[in-house]
């Protein structure tokens, strides 16, 4: 597969993941096919090693981040500190840092942009599907998580690409 071919089915695995994830806080079954998903997706990377350790530092930040906010009130979950679900949304999110959205670690504006502008609406969303309670209301987590993730997309790919 060329370069472009996998980052385009990178992009793709990153919306199906995100929909499986989202969906499995219902249908837990349906976390499953992460695991195929998962696979294919280290397979077809050149340096597996380095992917893999870039992945858990990803979903480690990534977990942090939303145990916090759902410790600060931001999100009620069901469980402590968060969903398997959502903790494997991070995984899925991190499998796509070094690759289809490896462009933005370039680009720090737009990344902020795009974390700011990307972020809340997919957490809205997400939260209706999975049924998670936003204590704050849609609005104004919506107004918190755009500066924080701001900051966090560009970081996140900078530990991404840290060796």
């Amino acid at each position: 597969m060329t370069h472009t071919g996998r980052v385009l089915a990178n992009a793709l695995w990153l919306q199906a993941g995100w929909w499986l994830c989202v969906l499995g806080a219902q249908r837990p079954w349906l976390l499953l096919l992460l695991i195929p998903g998962l696979a294919l997706h280290l397979c077809l990377t050149p340096d597996t090693q380095g992917e893999i350790k870039a992945m858990l530092r990803v979903t480690l930040a990534g977990c942090l981040l939303d145990s916090v906010l759902g410790a600060a009130g931001v999100f009620a979950f069901d469980t402590v500190p968060l969903p398997l679900w959502l903790a494997l949304m991070w995984l899925v999110l991190a499998s796509g840092m070094r690759h289809s959205l490896a462009w933005l670690s370039r680009k720090w504006g737009i990344a902020a942009l795009l974390g700011a502008a990307g972020a809340p609406p997919a957490y809205v969303a997400g939260a209706r599907l999975a049924g998670v309670e936003l204590p704050l209301g849609e609005i104004t987590t919506w107004l918190l998580l755009a500066p924080i993730w701001a900051a966090a997309l560009p970081l996140l790919l900078r530990l991404a690409t840290r060796r």
